[in-house]
């Protein structure tokens, strides 16, 4: 099992307006490879209703209001994708370890995530997981 970070789900369901640049399309290619593998079943990952957030707050731009819901719906009902609830304590103590490590929260909450699931793989486009010693970001591509 592998954490899988917001920004997979972006570049596989966004639908920009203009032309993608040629490492925006290696990365939007990987992601809808990783997502296709997942709801195929063929890997089972974890992630949290703050990723999901994050992954609305970016498609609400580019996505009609039905076809956001058909995208969250499909990651929260995929029994492959397991989503943990998040509170009010695991979203400060995962603040105190970003300030630890450097990162923004949400990056840190997934560490944590992380830790406990016993994970040590992160799909993820984010380069701050490079230095996270423990940590190995994949797919092993450039990110933007």
């Amino acid at each position: 099992m592998r954490f899988l970070d917001s920004n997979v789900f972006i570049y596989a369901f966004y639908k920009p307006k203009r032309r993608l640049g040629a490492t925006e399309e290696l990365l939007k290619s990987a992601s809808k490879a990783i997502v296709t593998d997942v709801s195929k079943g063929n890997e089972s990952v974890v992630t949290t209703i703050v990723h999901v957030s994050e992954l609305v707050n970016v498609l609400k731009h580019g996505m009609s209001p039905g076809q956001l819901a058909e995208a969250v719906k499909g990651v929260l009902a995929s029994e492959y994708i397991e989503v943990l609830p998040v509170d009010k304590d695991d979203y400060l103590s995962a603040t105190e370890l970003g300030r630890e490590l450097q990162v923004d929260s949400n990056d840190a909450l997934a560490v944590q995530v992380m830790r406990s699931k016993g994970l040590k793989e992160i799909y993820s486009f984010d380069k701050a997981f490079d230095r996270l010693e423990g940590i190995t970001r994949l797919p092993k591509m450039p990110s933007p």
